[in-house]
């Protein structure tokens, strides 16, 4: 039974601490697109996948019809099957049945993980996004989410955020839970560390990839040296 005023009760930042931990595997690079691509986009891609392990791969396209985002969504499906990286589609449950991808990525207003597993199936990865809330993380994970997301973490240009979790939110899931979390949100290889050691098992990156002066090549890598992977 999930309890509705658990946000409301301060999160001990030591609470994980208390506790033995279970061996989970290292944390993993979850890499999600910029909001706008074009047909070049996938020689990126190729490149920030060729340059260390990334476990999945999110496209997020905003501004576009789903017959848009579907055209420009079928190399890059293409190049994460090669490559061996699960490919999950943002927000539309419908296009991910329709591209045959490997799951979705639900916001809080994209719809219930139960009627997105009736349409995609038992095999389909399920994220929600549960922003600083205990709560809805229980709820996500009561309804059979394969992962849910903690975030922002840190100051970011990606997207308008209203919600910065404390890293312990982090060490609670994963003490209490055996369900993935996955932290977003302004991350950098030269941030990512504490959210590494709280807990996270994966984490989420966007604009410190395809920003990054220095390339995408460059800083997958540097985020492999920080995952030591």
């Amino acid at each position: 039974m999930i309890d509705h005023d658990d946000d409301a009760l301060k999160l001990d930042p030591g609470f994980a601490d208390r506790f033995e931990h279970q061996s989970r595997p290292p944390c993993q690079l979850y890499l999600i697109s910029p909001p706008a691509i074009d047909l070049g986009f996938t020689d990126r891609l190729a490149r920030a996948l060729d340059a260390g392990p990334v476990a999945a791969f999110q496209l997020r396209l905003k501004g576009l019809d789903d017959h848009s985002i579907a055209k420009l969504a079928e190399p890059v499906q293409r190049l994460c099957a090669d490559r061996g990286v699960a490919f999950i589609v943002n927000d539309s449950v419908g296009l991910a049945k329709r591209l045959g991808a490997d799951g979705v990525h639900l916001g809080q207003d994209d719809g219930d993980p139960r009627d997105a597993r009736a349409m995609l199936g038992p095999d389909a990865q399920i994220g929600v996004t549960c922003h600083d809330s205990r709560h809805l993380a229980m709820e996500a994970g009561e309804a059979g989410a394969d992962y849910v997301a903690f975030g922002a973490f840190y100051p970011t240009t990606t997207k308008e955020v209203q919600h910065h979790p404390e890293p312990s939110i982090l060490g609670w899931w994963t003490t209490l839970f055996e369900v993935p979390c996955v932290a977003i949100g302004g991350i950098t290889p030269a941030n990512a560390g504490p959210l590494i050691e709280a807990g996270a098992d994966f984490i989420a990156v966007c604009g410190s990839v395809w920003n990054a002066p220095e390339g995408e090549r460059a800083a997958v890598e540097a985020f492999a040296r920080t995952l030591n992977l």
